[in-house]
């Protein structure tokens, strides 16, 4: 796909991961449908509003997220891709100090992390199964989802969330075999630790022995490096039904 021809959604679009990637692909021409619970968009250059189209859904939702593409096949037309960040962290132990571990908690999670990764990929691949094939391989579209390192380094206290993550991870390669008919690839990637607003806030006691198991460069990610390398996997058709680490070496 060319840039400039794109219509991509992201989901997680206020901040962190999601907002690099509809600032990357609006920077390139692209038009971006973002959705977040949150109202307020991620920072837009005025010359690119035009090509942006913000919903506040719950990934989880079905109705609010078909409506969503609705409204963007209205305004910019079909689908050709989706990238998939909306998600949530949680950290707790099965039996800490304040008791056993919330049940609804770890559904939540669940929830959120995989029912609604999953909710936002069959609704998004409908969509972009609609489109015209494009380019000598005959592809439609692209759909990456976000996994995380903690599918395999999963921490002590991770269990909800390394459950969801590695989850996403194995859902890459029997979604790309099943989307191969239909010229759609499907990609995850697992970050390590980046500089979104989640870990920003963490204190030093969290990011230290992070950043002292990084292997190079010593630091954690910036989100718009999640953001080149979805851009990567949309300019890549080799890339399929894999998932990709993006974390510097780091082995938690």
């Amino acid at each position: 796909m060319v840039n400039g021809q794109r219509v991509v959604l992201v989901t997680g679009a206020s901040s962190g991961l999601g907002a690099a990637c509809a600032a990357l692909f609006l920077r390139l021409g692209d038009s971006v449908l973002g959705l977040d619970l949150s109202p307020h968009t991620p920072p837009l250059e005025p010359e690119h509003r035009a090509r942006y189209h913000h919903c506040c859904a719950d990934v989880t939702d079905a109705d609010a997220v078909q409506k969503s593409l609705d409204a963007c096949e209205n305004r910019f037309g079909l689908l050709s891709g989706a990238i998939c960040c909306a998600g949530v962290l949680h950290g707790e132990r099965v039996l800490g100090r304040e008791g056993v571990a919330s049940l609804d908690a770890f559904r939540r999670v669940i929830e959120i992390n995989v029912i609604g990764t999953f909710n936002v990929l069959r609704l998004a691949a409908q969509h972009i199964s609609r489109r015209t094939v494009q380019g000598p391989d005959g592809e439609r579209g692209v759909i990456i989802m976000t996994s995380s390192i903690a599918a395999d380094d999963g921490q002590i206290g991770q269990a909800a969330y390394a459950a969801s993550k590695g989850a996403v991870a194995s859902m890459t390669l029997p979604l790309a075999r099943e989307m191969a008919r239909l010229g759609i690839r499907v990609v995850s990637i697992a970050p390590g630790v980046f500089e979104t607003p989640m870990m920003q806030a963490a204190s030093d006691k969290v990011r230290q022995p992070l950043l002292e198991q990084t292997l190079f460069p010593k630091r954690f990610g910036n989100p718009a490096e999640f953001a080149a390398l979805a851009h990567h996997i949309f300019e890549n058709p080799m890339l399929n039904g894999t998932v990709i680490r993006a974390d510097a070496g780091l082995r938690m």
